[in-house]
């Protein structure tokens, strides 16, 4: 590489106040033109872009030199500041009052030509833009977005160091314990036949750290899951984990309100007023059919199951008998749906598994429904009320078992407010959603299966369910939505050796196999296990809403794509067959 003077500015810096002053600049080409023999050159760094401008009287050799100039070669530039001429000033970037006179050039590396434009906007496939991340990583919106990152990082250390948490890490290489995904495995070359787990997250670990007296920890932490990706979800994901000793739910909601707080005030100004609305999970789900409701907008469902319990109608009456649900929403002004339109409606909630789609329109001088042959204008016009429709407005029932009916009401919630742009992006509407069901019955497995994890604590006055109704049981966990989207998750733990076992036996793991799998943190628990809880924030999904990405790969330097590779480095990829003999390892 060539020799060049350093850098005393970068190319987002020079302002009008520079202007007389020799400065030297060093970064990429973003853009060369070439105006009647006077060569523009827009230079830029990850701080900005400032103007160069080349031309024969002032200095032959470097005008000369920048006619070869091509994009994304990188430069040494010295030269003085001046002001734009009138008229010429750009407002679109900092530096644009100004101009630098280009005077000395060196090229320090060509480049060939990209693949792709180094700017905002481009229609380019992923898997392209995946490929070249490095170039991708140009663009000022990811290196914006890294930024952004870089940022809640330091404002998350800042917030907990305040407030009393020591950082621990904990190990990479770990035992591998049930948590509900597939662990990644290493295999040890040392003890032959034997594996380390990849964590799924830090929590045997965070508990321990609870029991050895640590009371406030923290950790920005890496974890691995391996399952199906999707928009926001990679099999390597970042957590920051928290944990916290002698606390109740109010003590870990409060905590974590006041980070959310801080990262929105720090990163984006915004006011976000705490303490945030608290929903339990049945109330979340009989209102927005969803755990993970979005309550920007209305379309609030309702349950209309004793308006129609005694029907003629067999299908709402039936369903209603055997436990389930007939629920739905009112959508304002769309009585004149037409039957085509509704048809699509019925297509789409059928694909959810629905059995069909119930409608009901009120017209200024009747109340109608798709059942009218079935169901008598006394029960379409209890209907509309119990749902709150008005005149002109349109009604959408779904029936069937209380949750399945719920969650596609919430997804048809969903795809009507989409469909008609009701959620304003420039909202952000956080609540919690607690009081979670601890266990459901898995009826592959015969056997129930810890809604959260293991080790999550049942409300204290549910305790004796576990030995007459473990599926009523319900959990101290808690779930932070904003805008549709969990962002955190945590519970009160159990901290009692014999109740953490019962948990296990309700799950079907032996005393043989708990002692296996978590013995050492059974034997913690007899040795003074403070009450404790907390709560971990999925890291990359915070950054993606922060910056109003649609996918977490967007806010991660290095991501793998949704087949789980990495297109830049060729990853997975086979490896020695000596290596394999070194772990013991033959692929079949």
């Amino acid at each position: 590489m060539s020799t060049y003077k350093k850098r005393t500015h970068s190319c987002g810096a020079l302002r009008k106040s520079d202007i007389g002053k020799t400065v030297t600049l060093t970064g990429w080409v973003d853009v060369r033109r070439d105006l009647g023999g006077v060569i523009f050159i827009d230079l830029r760094d990850r701080y900005g872009k400032t103007q160069v401008v080349f031309a024969p009287q002032h200095n032959q050799e470097a005008h000369g030199l920048a006619q070869s100039l091509r994009s994304e070669f990188v430069i040494s530039v010295t030269g003085k500041v001046e002001d734009r001429p009138e008229g010429t000033a750009n407002p679109e970037i900092a530096t644009g009052d100004i101009d630098v006179v280009g005077t000395e050039l060196t090229i320090l590396n060509k480049s060939e030509t990209p693949p792709f434009p180094i700017e905002d906007g481009i229609e380019v496939n992923e898997d392209l833009r995946l490929r070249y991340r490095y170039l991708d990583l140009r663009r000022p919106v990811m290196q914006r977005n890294l930024l952004t990152r870089h940022r809640v990082y330091q404002c998350t250390r800042s917030y907990y160091d305040r407030n009393g948490f020591i950082e621990i890490e904990t190990p990479i290489l770990m035992k591998s314990t049930p948590e509900g995904a597939r662990d990644y495995l290493v295999p040890s070359r040392i003890h032959r036949g034997k594996f380390y787990a990849l964590p799924q997250s830090p929590q045997t670990y965070k508990q321990i750290l609870m029991v050895a007296g640590y009371d406030r920890y923290f950790q920005i932490v890496k974890c691995f899951r391996d399952e199906d990706l999707r928009a926001d979800r990679q099999m390597e994901f970042t957590q920051i984990d928290v944990e916290m000793s002698f606390v109740d739910e109010d003590d870990v909601l409060g905590v974590t309100e006041g980070l959310i707080v801080e990262l929105w005030r720090e990163v984006l100004g915004a006011n976000i007023q705490a303490p945030f609305v608290r929903l339990s999970y049945k109330e979340a789900m009989e209102r927005f059919g969803s755990d993970k409701p979005d309550t920007r907008f209305g379309l609030e469902i309702a349950d209309c199951s004793d308006a129609v319990a005694n029907s003629g109608f067999r299908v709402f009456s039936e369903i209603v008998k055997k436990g389930g649900v007939v629920a739905g929403f009112t959508v304002p002004g769309l009585s004149d749906y037409t039957r085509n339109q509704l048809d699509g409606l019925t297509d789409f909630v059928k694909s959810l598994g629905a059995g069909g789609l119930v409608y009901v329109k009120c017209h200024p001088d009747k109340t109608e429904s798709s059942v009218d042959k079935f169901i008598s204008p006394e029960e379409v016009k209890a209907i509309a009320k119990k749902i709150g429709a008005k005149t002109g407005d349109l009604g959408l029932l779904i029936s069937g078992p209380w949750q399945k009916a719920l969650t596609i009401l919430g997804l048809l919630r969903l795809e009507m407010a989409n469909r008609l742009k009701l959620i304003p992006s420039d909202k952000w509407d956080f609540l919690w959603v607690t009081d979670f069901p601890l266990l459901e019955y898995n009826e592959e497995e015969k056997r129930y299966v810890a809604v959260h994890h293991p080790f999550t604590s049942p409300k204290q006055e549910d305790v004796a369910l576990l030995d007459t109704d473990p599926g009523k049981a319900r959990a101290r966990a808690y779930d932070l939505v904003l805008n549709g989207n969990e962002i955190a998750g945590g519970s009160i733990r159990i901290a009692d050796s014999e109740l953490q076992s019962k948990m296990f036996a309700l799950m079907g793991i032996g005393d043989e196999e708990a002692r296996q799998k978590f013995g050492f943190m059974l034997d913690a628990f007899k040795f003074g296990a403070p009450p404790h809880g907390g709560i971990a924030y999925g890291l990359d999904r915070i950054v993606m809403l922060l910056t109003g990405q649609k996918s977490i790969r967007d806010v991660i330097a290095f991501p793998k794509t949704a087949s789980a590779t990495s297109l830049m480095d060729d990853c997975p990829s086979a490896v020695d067959k000596k290596q394999l003999d070194e772990l013991h390892i033959r692929v079949i």
